[in-house]
């Protein structure tokens, strides 16, 4: 399988759905919301924008299957998967506030193979594959060569339904305002871990998070030099809703910080 062809195939397919969520920013308005769940929105844009770049990668792989969040198409395949998020930033978009993102990242079976976002408010596609560097909009970029997390910029997520380990989360947020340049809330973790490969933050950190909201931005993380994990330190952070993010000076530094406060009780 040529990975590099499939990557660059499949940013057309998501540039034009990308051309389509903007235009219909334009008139957008909150009438048009549905809720899921508690401070969970979705829009027909989400759900437009999904089914189209559904039909698309179909196309570009008619045997794969697909890990979507609005469920458009629930064939999940043996081997390949491709796991969607057609709008990550719902919140964002529906209020008029930016950043907002098209991710898009393909599974070879449990691994990732491929990373594709498109944050849409700069028009800037990071992407990579196995095997590649990591590149936006046709250049190379790699994470932070930050040393300490004193010197180091924060991105993280705020909790919207799962206020479980919301007292030990508010510790993290006390200790990074005292112990760091600063922490940053964007709200679309896929473009907060966008951030970190080419170096914008040196971190990213959240829990309560879905498989499509991270897989490509973690891919992309590793891809450009940086580790990744889950709140212990292991790999489970695709499906085990919580993920740490870090250029690989910090890495363990942030880690342990996080594994301090945020220890499951």
């Amino acid at each position: 399988m040529n990975l590099e062809k499939i990557c660059f195939d499949a940013q057309k397919i998501i540039r034009k759905t990308g051309k389509y969520i903007i235009q219909e920013s334009k008139n957008f308005n909150t009438d048009k919301v549905e809720t899921k769940g508690l401070h969970d929105f979705v829009s027909f844009v989400d759900k437009n924008a999904e089914q189209q770049l559904v039909t698309s990668l179909k196309q570009l792989l008619p045997d794969a299957g697909f890990i979507a969040e609005e469920q458009t198409e629930t064939f999940r395949s043996d081997k390949y998967n491709w796991v969607i998020d057609p709008l990550d930033g719902t919140t964002n978009f529906i209020h008029g506030l930016m950043p907002y993102a098209i991710s898009v990242a393909l599974m070879d079976k449990d691994e990732l193979v491929l990373g594709i976002i498109y944050e849409l408010s700069r028009s800037e596609m990071f992407y990579a594959w196995s095997g590649s560097k990591a590149f936006l909009n046709g250049k190379e970029i790699s994470v932070t060569k930050t040393s300490k997390v004193q010197d180091s910029l924060i991105a993280t997520g705020f909790p919207y339904y799962d206020y479980a380990r919301l007292p030990q989360f508010m510790k993290t947020l006390d200790y990074f305002m005292r112990n760091s340049h600063g922490l940053r809330r964007l709200g679309s973790a896929a473009t907060d871990l966008a951030y970190v490969a080419c170096g914008r933050f040196d971190a990213f950190y959240e829990y309560s998070l879905s498989p499509w909201d991270v897989a490509a931005g973690a891919f992309i993380v590793m891809q450009a030099g940086g580790k990744v994990c889950d709140f212990s330190g292991g790999s489970n952070y695709i499906f085990g809703k919580e993920i740490i993010a870090a250029n690989p000076n910090i890495y363990q530094e942030f880690l342990n910080e996080i594994k301090r406060m945020m220890e499951h009780e």
